[in-house]
């Protein structure tokens, strides 16, 4: 029956939604999110140039490291990235470099840490932050551009079925209309044929 497949449904999405709200649940979903194929990159390119922005224009403004990590892991949006980023938080304030512990975390890319790494040597590291803003924008830009010119004719596609779909079922009664003149005229014609 119908109304059981969408009470399953609801309560489907209901669990699935109350789950998310759990430290487990966001935990579980924030991981499929970097693990979702095409979509996952894209997330993981978006959260590394929210961490590079925020952390960059943080330290520009003076503000000291270990605070600007705690507000960058909350910018992210993504819990995963942004426990490494406190682990990392947590190293620094031990007294490693800012590049060790990204680079164990394995959420930061090999250049991401290397660019960090010459950043802090050279004392220039909101700079290099901003660079690594830039570049990670400008790869979720041509993610997304490609990402709309590959859905684009699946859409049209489909679009184009529906609009089949509608334009059929409009003419569906108009033809059995006809079906039903046509054949009633011809039993017309031979009732006349035979009473003569």
């Amino acid at each position: 029956r119908w109304w059981m497949g969408l009470i399953i449904i609801v309560v489907t999405y209901l669990a699935l939604k109350y789950f998310g709200t759990t430290r487990v649940g966001r935990r579980v979903i924030d991981r499929v999110k970097l693990k979702i194929p095409v979509f996952g990159k894209l997330h993981h390119k978006i959260a590394l140039a929210r961490f590079s922005r925020t952390l960059g224009t943080l330290l520009v403004s003076g503000v000291p490291i270990l605070q600007a990590m705690e507000t960058v892991a909350g910018t992210v949006g993504n819990g995963i990235i942004a426990e490494a980023v406190m682990q990392a938080r947590a190293r620094i304030r031990e007294g490693d470099r800012i590049n060790d512990p990204l680079e164990k975390s394995r959420m930061f890319p090999p250049m991401v840490v290397h660019m960090i790494s010459i950043g802090e040597e050279s004392g220039a590291l909101d700079s290099m932050l901003t660079k690594i803003a830039e570049f990670y924008e400008q790869e979720v830009e041509a993610t997304l551009q490609s990402l709309t010119s590959a859905i684009e004719p699946v859409l049209i596609v489909i679009l184009g079925f529906c609009v089949g779909f509608i334009v059929i079922a409009m003419f569906m009664p108009l033809i059995q209309v006809i079906q039903n003149l046509t054949s009633g005229a011809g039993d017309s014609t031979r009732g006349a044929g035979e009473m003569e």
